[in-house]
């Protein structure tokens, strides 16, 4: 009899990617012994860079390849380095015949059969690969949190996104040097997580800046107040104000502005209100 030890799942924590070619079948449409040439040959390039980043491939049924990572920088560091090594081998053939991969990556935990790996942790990876962009990668909010200070690339949050048979994800798009792993000329995508994030981006870079200088200060606001000002108002306070300082400066134990101001001020009021009457504009009707 087995013992109960021996039926007992076994489970770990791992990081895994997954890797799946982006319009396989079009490309296999058009030239298969092409496709299957390109295809054997960049799996051969993941599978190098895999196994320089201390991972191992589990699977490769399809055009998918799914690899697992005892790190979970290594694993990330691994996918830009595989996009980056694809786009260079992609670099010649012409754009519709260009074979591009997207990546999901997650950690979480697995069952373990054997040398193969299933659960919730794989099916998420793989449903992030299918949110990111050709070329591109996506990551869960568990890989983001580990690795977004520990390297030189950027992330864009997509939000919590809705996947296919598993709970809500809340996920993120890697960017390696301002773009995310995509060619220039590739739109953002017309998905609705797309559409979002990109507004969500537009939105943002039009916000006024919290920490830094505010075009719209307070003193521009009491400038503009006083450019308003009917002339003869405005320099009655300019001159007030010379005169409070002059005050201030020569010692409050004796206060004499108030008077000349007071006297500025009426003349300033003055001088406008006869400046609006009707009357005044008599020279000009001559």
């Amino acid at each position: 009899m087995r013992s109960m030890t021996d039926d007992k799942v076994k489970r770990r924590l791992t990081t895994v990617l997954c890797a799946d070619v982006h319009g396989y079948s079009r490309l296999m449409g058009a030239d298969e012994a092409g496709t299957l040439g390109a295809l054997r040959r960049h799996r051969n390039a993941i599978a190098g860079l895999v196994e320089r980043h201390d991972g191992r491939i589990v699977n490769t049924w399809g055009d998918a390849v799914i690899a697992e990572f005892a790190s979970v920088v290594e694993a990330v560091q691994c996918a830009v380095e595989i996009q980056q090594e694809i786009s260079n081998q992609e670099s010649d053939p012409p754009h519709a015949n260009q074979m591009r991969f997207r990546i999901g990556i997650n950690l979480g935990d697995v069952m373990v059969d054997g040398s193969d790996i299933f659960g919730d942790g794989v099916n998420i990876a793989a449903r992030l690969q299918e949110l990111a962009e050709p070329g591109g990668i996506v990551v869960s909010s568990p890989v983001y949190d580990q690795v977004h200070n520990k390297l030189s690339v950027g992330f864009d949050c997509l939000g919590q996104q809705q996947l296919k048979n598993v709970a809500p994800v809340t996920s993120y798009r890697v960017t390696v040097g301002g773009r995310a792993g995509r060619r220039p000329d590739v739109p953002i995508g017309d998905g609705p997580f797309q559409a979002r994030a990109f507004a969500a981006s537009e939105a943002g870079a039009r916000l006024p800046l919290r920490d830094g200088y505010e075009p719209s200060t307070w003193m521009t606001s009491v400038s503009d107040h006083f450019a308003s000002l009917p002339r003869p108002l405005a320099v009655a306070l300019t001159v007030s104000s010379f005169l409070f300082l002059i005050n201030v400066f020569t010692g409050l134990h004796r206060i004499w502005f108030h008077w000349p101001v007071a006297a500025l001020l009426f003349a300033g009021i003055m001088r406008t209100v006869l400046q609006g009457k009707p009357g005044s504009d008599k020279d000009e009707r001559r």
